[in-house]
């Protein structure tokens, strides 16, 4: 009786090989992926947003190096005057650093999201949308600052090549509207999540608003580094 039970074992085995395998264990009704839809749907979506991003900065990379006019000094131009201290990139360094911190209160929050404590999970969603909040309000600031003091125009620069105003305009313009949307998103998840409506479902929805905030957050490092530093 082993040996009949061990030949039809073999038997299936060398049945579900090859090709006929394959197509058995698709038609099979089998997960085929473990992967969530909607994790899988914000993966799809930062990948094309990943294109839109690398194409940004490669065309400001181009117009940099193959421009005859002098670029402006970014540590001029974004400079802050503050106590009589003239300091370069101060605002910037103060954005960065709000943006990697709010990388810190949303990688906790998934951690506590999968504990189930969603009160703490809640508030630490609420912490990274003011976080961002407070970085998408400096960013108005800096606006603000370089279109009424300094004159910059996304068709014009005075302070040298034209292309300056044109390609800070779109690349910081992109990026600060994906973290308001992100805002909007962190607080409305957040609200949900307080309010017990994963309870039954689980957070993973917490985990997927996370990847799309440290995404963000990753971008505006490379923008940092291009933009500003270069």
């Amino acid at each position: 009786m082993q040996q009949g039970a061990s030949t039809a074992t073999m038997e299936t085995i060398t049945e579900k090989s090859g090709h006929a395998g394959v197509i058995a264990d698709w038609s099979d009704d089998k997960q085929t992926f473990p992967v969530p839809w909607g994790k899988a749907m914000m993966w799809i979506f930062l990948l094309s947003d990943t294109f839109i991003f690398s194409v940004f900065l490669t065309s400001y990379m181009t117009v940099r190096m193959s421009t005859t006019v002098q670029w402006p000094n970014t540590e001029e131009v974004f400079a802050l005057t503050i106590a009589g201290h003239h300091i370069p990139l101060i605002l910037i360094a103060i954005m960065t650093f709000i943006l990697i911190t709010s990388s810190g209160t949303m990688a906790m929050a998934v951690n506590f999201g999968y504990r189930r404590n969603r009160n703490v999970t809640a508030a630490l969603m609420i912490v990274t949308a003011l976080l961002g909040a407070s970085f998408v309000g400096m960013q108005a600031f800096e606006w603000t600052k370089l279109i009424v003091e300094e004159g910059i125009r996304p068709w014009g620069n005075p302070l040298g090549a034209s292309q300056f105003g044109s390609s800070f305009f779109m690349i910081t313009g992109f990026h600060g509207m994906h973290v308001s949307i992100g805002v909007i998103y962190l607080s409305v998840v957040a609200f949900k999540v307080w309010r017990g409506d994963y309870e039954s479902r689980g957070y993973e929805i917490v985990e997927i608003t996370g990847l799309y905030w440290h995404f963000v957050d990753l971008v505006w490092v490379f923008i940092f580094a291009f933009f500003y530093l270069w």
